[in-house]
């Protein structure tokens, strides 16, 4: 194999964030482009087969511009470069980083951290009903709730409204203790957690205790009607088509909607349609409503969740194959039997 070389020069600054402790993010890059890199002073030389010099170039060049506005290098963003070197422009990439959404309680900047999340948030600055769909961990909740709060805190909206369907996944809400309100918190905490956690638990309190935060089940909604609030629906796939439409139907003057859900993940009784894939079809398309599905790649939890997300996908895709070849076999059976 024809060996090739590409050396480029980094800023001493930058070096260290980008190579990692002991190394490790760039013997990453080594492994997942098949290529040599070694570093002489500023220079950083690749060495190895075309095209893995070139995929290794571009993903150590883009880590080098992260870097360089202050960024983090994390196994996340590292391992992001890595799988879109190939399919996408990581230039592009880089300017994921620049939309700051806003700061978190303990000073955390929250920011997209792929090309799936800051389309996401694109749409959800400028649609008045978003959609987003997607596996766990790929921040559909927590953008969503980001936006809420900016959009609370710069005056935009008055009020905070969160919901959710309160389903039980294989557990009845008749067995816990407590009164309605007791019963329905334990579905509603990851909201609770996401506000804690942006907000800061005193200012998010006082806003609750003002009225300007509200954090209800879903059957709360009906027959109101949503004038300037952020109304954010989560878990909507558990929604029914009657639902929906009644979530939908409530937006008001000056409000604005984000419906997030994973249509892998319905927790509804076998034979009932989810509203969240019924509203995807019966609205694509309006102006004014934007729809997004995210990704595995779009995952940005432990890594391991990125592969168990991969695995079930293959599991359900073998299922289903395996589903058509038994009824083509029916169907000869049957054809011959008559």
């Amino acid at each position: 194999m024809e060996r090739f070389e590409k050396t480029l020069q980094l800023d001493n600054s930058v070096i260290l964030p980008v190579f990692g402790q002991f190394d490790a993010n760039i013997k990453q890059v080594e492994r997942a482009c098949g290529v040599q890199i070694v570093n002489r002073g500023d220079d950083v030389k690749i060495v190895g087969a075309e095209r893995g010099v070139r995929k290794a170039w571009n993903v150590v060049s883009s880590l080098a511009a992260l870097a360089a506005k202050g960024e983090e290098i994390t196994e996340q963003n590292l391992n992001y470069f890595l799988a879109s070197a190939e399919e996408a422009d990581l230039k592009e990439l880089e300017k994921v980083y620049d939309d700051l959404i806003c700061v978190t309680a303990n000073g955390r900047h929250l920011k997209p951290k792929t090309l799936g999340q800051k389309k996401y948030v694109d749409l959800m600055k400028n649609n008045t009903v978003v959609f987003g769909i997607g596996p766990a961990g790929t921040g559909k909740t927590y953008l969503a709730m980001a936006m809420a709060i900016t959009a609370f805190k710069n005056n935009e909206v008055s009020r905070i409204i969160l919901t959710r369907p309160a389903i039980e996944a294989g557990e009845k809400l008749g067995f816990l203790p407590g009164d309605l309100q007791q019963k329905v918190d334990p579905y509603l905490r990851p909201l609770y957690d996401a506000l804690y956690e942006i907000m800061g638990a005193e200012n998010f309190m006082k806003n609750m205790e003002k009225g300007l935060i509200e954090v209800a089940p879903l059957a709360y909604m009906r027959g109101r009607t949503l004038d300037n609030a952020f109304i954010v629906l989560d878990e909507a796939q558990n929604t029914t088509p009657e639902q929906m439409k009644m979530f939908l139907t409530r937006i008001g003057f000056g409000a604005k909607a984000v419906i997030t859900g994973d249509v892998t993940q319905i927790d509804l009784a076998e034979g009932k349609r989810s509203g969240l894939m019924e509203a995807t079809k019966i609205l694509s398309g309006i102006e004014g409503i934007g729809m997004i599905t995210l990704t595995n790649k779009d995952v940005v939890r432990h890594p391991l969740v990125q592969k168990i997300i991969l695995a079930y996908e293959k599991a359900e895709k073998k299922d289903t194959r395996e589903k058509g070849k038994r009824g083509e076999r029916d169907g000869r059976k049957d054809r011959k039997r008559h």
